[in-house]
Protein backbone atom coordinates (compact mmCIF):
# COMPACT_ATOMS: atom_id res chain seq x y z
CA UNK A 1 0.00 0.00 0.00
CA UNK A 2 1.39 3.39 -0.99
CA UNK A 3 2.11 6.08 1.56
CA UNK A 4 -0.60 8.27 0.03
CA UNK A 5 -3.22 5.54 0.47
CA UNK A 6 -2.15 5.02 4.07
CA UNK A 7 -2.42 8.73 4.68
CA UNK A 8 -5.90 8.81 3.18
CA UNK A 9 -7.03 5.91 5.38
CA UNK A 10 -5.64 7.57 8.51
CA UNK A 11 -7.36 10.82 7.58
CA UNK A 12 -10.65 9.01 6.99
CA UNK A 13 -10.36 7.28 10.36
CA UNK A 14 -9.63 10.57 12.09
CA UNK A 15 -12.64 12.18 10.40
CA UNK A 16 -14.91 9.38 11.55
CA UNK A 17 -13.52 9.66 15.08
CA UNK A 18 -14.13 13.40 15.25
CA UNK A 19 -17.63 12.94 13.78
CA UNK A 20 -18.52 10.49 16.56
CA UNK A 21 -17.12 12.85 19.20
CA UNK A 22 -19.06 15.76 17.70
CA UNK A 23 -22.24 13.66 17.63
CA UNK A 24 -21.85 12.69 21.29
CA UNK A 25 -21.21 16.28 22.31
CA UNK A 26 -24.24 17.45 20.33
CA UNK A 27 -26.48 14.82 21.92
CA UNK A 28 -25.23 15.78 25.36
CA UNK A 29 -25.84 19.46 24.63
CA UNK A 30 -29.35 18.75 23.37
CA UNK A 31 -30.08 16.61 26.43
CA UNK A 32 -28.89 19.40 28.72
CA UNK A 33 -30.99 21.87 26.73
CA UNK A 34 -34.06 19.66 27.16
CA UNK A 35 -33.49 19.52 30.92
CA UNK A 36 -33.06 23.28 31.00
CA UNK A 37 -36.32 23.91 29.16
CA UNK A 38 -38.46 21.37 31.00
CA UNK A 39 -41.06 22.64 33.45
CA UNK A 40 -39.48 22.30 36.89
CA UNK A 41 -42.47 22.89 39.19
CA UNK A 42 -44.87 20.02 39.89
CA UNK A 43 -48.02 20.36 42.02
CA UNK A 44 -49.73 17.15 43.16
CA UNK A 45 -53.39 16.99 44.22
CA UNK A 46 -54.89 13.98 46.02
CA UNK A 47 -58.39 12.62 45.50
CA UNK A 48 -61.33 11.74 47.72
CA UNK A 49 -60.89 9.44 50.72
CA UNK A 50 -57.13 9.99 50.67
CA UNK A 51 -54.50 12.56 51.59
CA UNK A 52 -51.21 13.82 50.22
CA UNK A 53 -49.07 11.12 51.85
CA UNK A 54 -49.98 8.69 49.08
CA UNK A 55 -47.82 10.70 46.69
CA UNK A 56 -44.59 9.89 48.59
CA UNK A 57 -43.24 7.38 46.06
CA UNK A 58 -43.91 9.72 43.14
CA UNK A 59 -42.57 12.68 45.12
CA UNK A 60 -39.29 10.92 45.89
CA UNK A 61 -38.67 10.09 42.22
CA UNK A 62 -39.47 13.58 40.97
CA UNK A 63 -37.32 15.29 43.61
CA UNK A 64 -34.40 12.97 42.80
CA UNK A 65 -34.78 13.94 39.15
CA UNK A 66 -34.48 17.62 39.97
CA UNK A 67 -38.08 18.84 40.13
CA UNK A 68 -39.60 21.20 42.66
CA UNK A 69 -42.60 19.31 44.03
CA UNK A 70 -45.49 20.60 46.13
CA UNK A 71 -48.35 18.51 47.50
CA UNK A 72 -51.76 20.09 48.10
CA UNK A 73 -53.64 18.96 51.21
CA UNK A 74 -57.14 19.97 50.18
CA UNK A 75 -59.66 19.69 53.04
CA UNK A 76 -62.46 17.94 51.09
CA UNK A 77 -64.99 20.02 53.03
CA UNK A 78 -66.24 21.74 49.87
CA UNK A 79 -65.28 21.78 46.21
CA UNK A 80 -64.75 25.53 46.37
CA UNK A 81 -62.34 25.17 49.29
CA UNK A 82 -60.46 22.35 47.54
CA UNK A 83 -60.00 24.54 44.46
CA UNK A 84 -58.89 27.42 46.69
CA UNK A 85 -56.35 25.18 48.46
CA UNK A 86 -54.91 24.18 45.09
CA UNK A 87 -54.68 27.76 43.87
CA UNK A 88 -53.04 28.72 47.16
CA UNK A 89 -50.21 26.30 46.40
CA UNK A 90 -50.03 27.39 42.76
CA UNK A 91 -49.49 30.96 43.94
CA UNK A 92 -46.29 29.84 45.70
CA UNK A 93 -44.65 28.51 42.52
CA UNK A 94 -41.76 30.48 41.04
CA UNK A 95 -42.67 29.78 37.42
CA UNK A 96 -44.76 27.57 35.14
CA UNK A 97 -45.93 24.28 36.59
CA UNK A 98 -47.50 20.93 35.81
CA UNK A 99 -50.67 20.31 37.79
CA UNK A 100 -51.33 16.65 38.62
CA UNK A 101 -54.33 14.97 40.22
CA UNK A 102 -55.68 11.62 41.27
CA UNK A 103 -59.36 10.61 41.30
CA UNK A 104 -61.75 13.37 42.48
CA UNK A 105 -58.73 15.67 42.35
CA UNK A 106 -59.15 15.60 38.58
CA UNK A 107 -62.28 17.72 38.91
CA UNK A 108 -60.38 20.05 41.24
CA UNK A 109 -57.51 20.64 38.79
CA UNK A 110 -59.91 20.98 35.88
CA UNK A 111 -61.30 24.02 37.70
CA UNK A 112 -58.08 25.30 39.29
CA UNK A 113 -55.94 24.60 36.23
CA UNK A 114 -57.08 27.77 34.47
CA UNK A 115 -54.51 29.53 36.66
CA UNK A 116 -51.93 31.14 34.32
CA UNK A 117 -49.02 29.34 36.01
CA UNK A 118 -50.34 25.96 34.84
CA UNK A 119 -48.98 24.85 31.47
CA UNK A 120 -49.99 21.18 31.55
CA UNK A 121 -52.42 18.87 33.35
CA UNK A 122 -51.84 15.24 34.32
CA UNK A 123 -54.80 13.06 35.31
CA UNK A 124 -53.96 9.86 37.20
CA UNK A 125 -56.97 7.52 37.25
CA UNK A 126 -58.93 10.74 37.59
CA UNK A 127 -62.15 12.44 36.62
CA UNK A 128 -61.96 15.03 33.85
CA UNK A 129 -65.29 16.85 33.57
CA UNK A 130 -66.04 19.49 30.96
CA UNK A 131 -67.45 22.96 31.56
CA UNK A 132 -71.00 22.67 32.87
CA UNK A 133 -70.52 19.02 33.88
CA UNK A 134 -70.49 17.26 37.24
CA UNK A 135 -68.22 14.39 38.19
CA UNK A 136 -71.19 12.48 39.60
CA UNK A 137 -73.05 12.67 36.29
CA UNK A 138 -70.00 11.71 34.24
CA UNK A 139 -69.57 8.63 36.41
CA UNK A 140 -72.92 7.32 35.21
CA UNK A 141 -71.59 7.01 31.66
CA UNK A 142 -69.52 4.01 32.74
CA UNK A 143 -70.51 3.01 36.31
CA UNK A 144 -67.71 1.64 38.48
CA UNK A 145 -67.74 -1.45 40.66
CA UNK A 146 -67.51 0.78 43.72
CA UNK A 147 -70.54 2.82 42.67
CA UNK A 148 -72.59 -0.36 42.34
CA UNK A 149 -71.29 -1.99 45.53
CA UNK A 150 -72.91 -0.07 48.36
CA UNK A 151 -69.47 0.33 49.97
CA UNK A 152 -69.72 4.14 49.94
CA UNK A 153 -71.15 5.26 53.27
CA UNK A 154 -72.32 8.66 54.50
CA UNK A 155 -72.12 10.29 57.91
CA UNK A 156 -75.15 12.06 59.41
CA UNK A 157 -73.64 15.45 58.49
CA UNK A 158 -73.18 14.54 54.82
CA UNK A 159 -69.58 13.31 54.47
CA UNK A 160 -68.78 10.17 52.46
CA UNK A 161 -66.27 7.43 53.12
CA UNK A 162 -65.55 3.89 51.94
CA UNK A 163 -66.44 1.05 54.31
CA UNK A 164 -63.00 0.19 55.75
CA UNK A 165 -63.73 -3.55 55.37
CA UNK A 166 -64.16 -3.03 51.60
CA UNK A 167 -61.50 -0.39 51.02
CA UNK A 168 -58.81 -2.87 50.00
CA UNK A 169 -61.05 -4.56 47.46
CA UNK A 170 -62.36 -1.48 45.68
CA UNK A 171 -59.70 1.19 46.19
CA UNK A 172 -56.32 -0.47 46.66
CA UNK A 173 -56.37 -4.10 45.51
CA UNK A 174 -52.73 -4.07 44.37
CA UNK A 175 -51.42 -2.85 47.74
CA UNK A 176 -50.66 -5.04 50.72
CA UNK A 177 -53.45 -5.68 53.20
CA UNK A 178 -51.58 -3.71 55.87
CA UNK A 179 -51.03 -0.70 53.62
CA UNK A 180 -54.63 -0.72 52.45
CA UNK A 181 -55.83 -0.98 56.06
CA UNK A 182 -53.81 2.10 57.04
CA UNK A 183 -55.24 4.05 54.11
CA UNK A 184 -58.76 2.88 54.99
CA UNK A 185 -58.43 3.96 58.61
CA UNK A 186 -56.85 7.31 57.74
CA UNK A 187 -59.09 8.19 54.79
CA UNK A 188 -60.24 11.80 54.57
CA UNK A 189 -64.04 11.96 54.52
CA UNK A 190 -65.24 13.84 51.44
CA UNK A 191 -68.32 16.07 51.59
CA UNK A 192 -70.93 14.39 49.37
CA UNK A 193 -71.84 17.58 47.50
CA UNK A 194 -68.26 17.84 46.21
CA UNK A 195 -68.97 15.14 43.67
CA UNK A 196 -71.83 17.21 42.24
CA UNK A 197 -69.95 20.49 41.85
CA UNK A 198 -70.36 22.00 38.39
CA UNK A 199 -67.20 22.91 36.47
CA UNK A 200 -67.25 26.51 35.30
CA UNK A 201 -64.28 26.48 32.89
CA UNK A 202 -62.46 23.27 31.99
CA UNK A 203 -58.72 23.95 31.93
CA UNK A 204 -58.00 20.98 29.65
CA UNK A 205 -59.91 22.71 26.85
CA UNK A 206 -57.04 25.18 26.41
CA UNK A 207 -54.05 23.36 27.92
CA UNK A 208 -52.32 20.07 27.03
CA UNK A 209 -53.30 17.08 29.13
CA UNK A 210 -52.07 13.59 29.96
CA UNK A 211 -54.12 10.68 31.31
CA UNK A 212 -52.94 7.55 33.09
CA UNK A 213 -55.55 4.79 32.91
CA UNK A 214 -55.47 2.24 35.74
CA UNK A 215 -56.36 -0.99 33.97
CA UNK A 216 -57.96 -2.72 37.00
CA UNK A 217 -59.53 0.38 38.57
CA UNK A 218 -62.73 -0.45 40.48
CA UNK A 219 -63.34 3.05 41.85
CA UNK A 220 -63.48 4.82 38.48
CA UNK A 221 -64.30 2.63 35.51
CA UNK A 222 -61.22 2.41 33.24
CA UNK A 223 -63.54 2.88 30.26
CA UNK A 224 -64.53 6.27 31.66
CA UNK A 225 -60.86 7.22 32.02
CA UNK A 226 -60.30 6.19 28.39
CA UNK A 227 -63.37 8.14 27.31
CA UNK A 228 -62.15 11.25 29.12
CA UNK A 229 -58.74 10.97 27.44
CA UNK A 230 -60.22 10.51 23.98
CA UNK A 231 -62.58 13.48 24.38
CA UNK A 232 -59.78 15.76 25.57
CA UNK A 233 -57.28 14.43 23.03
CA UNK A 234 -55.00 13.68 25.97
CA UNK A 235 -51.69 11.87 25.74
CA UNK A 236 -52.71 8.52 27.27
CA UNK A 237 -50.88 5.61 28.88
CA UNK A 238 -52.38 2.51 30.49
CA UNK A 239 -51.00 0.55 33.42
CA UNK A 240 -52.37 -2.98 33.18
CA UNK A 241 -53.50 -4.57 36.43
CA UNK A 242 -53.25 -1.34 38.41
CA UNK A 243 -55.89 -0.49 40.99
CA UNK A 244 -57.32 2.95 41.66
CA UNK A 245 -54.35 3.46 43.99
CA UNK A 246 -51.95 3.32 41.03
CA UNK A 247 -50.27 6.51 42.22
CA UNK A 248 -49.18 4.57 45.33
CA UNK A 249 -48.56 1.12 43.84
CA UNK A 250 -46.85 2.17 40.58
CA UNK A 251 -44.95 5.38 41.33
CA UNK A 252 -42.37 4.85 38.55
CA UNK A 253 -45.00 4.78 35.82
CA UNK A 254 -46.83 7.76 37.29
CA UNK A 255 -43.65 9.80 37.70
CA UNK A 256 -42.60 8.95 34.13
CA UNK A 257 -45.84 10.36 32.75
CA UNK A 258 -45.47 13.52 34.83
CA UNK A 259 -41.91 13.97 33.58
CA UNK A 260 -43.10 13.49 30.01
CA UNK A 261 -45.61 16.28 30.56
CA UNK A 262 -42.91 18.49 32.08
CA UNK A 263 -40.68 17.92 29.06
CA UNK A 264 -43.32 18.66 26.42
CA UNK A 265 -45.57 21.33 27.95
CA UNK A 266 -44.51 24.89 27.27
Amino acid sequence: MSNSMKAMRVARGMSQFFFVVLLLLTCRALSAQDREHRVRNIVLVHGAWADGSGWKGVYDILVKDGYNVSIVQEPETSFKEDVAATKRTLALQDGPCILVAHSYGGAVITEAGTDPSVVGLVYVAAHMPDSGEKESEDGKRFPSDLAKSGAIKKTPDGFTYIDPTQFHEFFAADLSADQAALMARSQVFNFADNFSATITTAAWRTKPSWMLVAGADRTINPDLERWYATRANSHKVEVAGASHSVYVSRPKEVAALIEEAASHAR
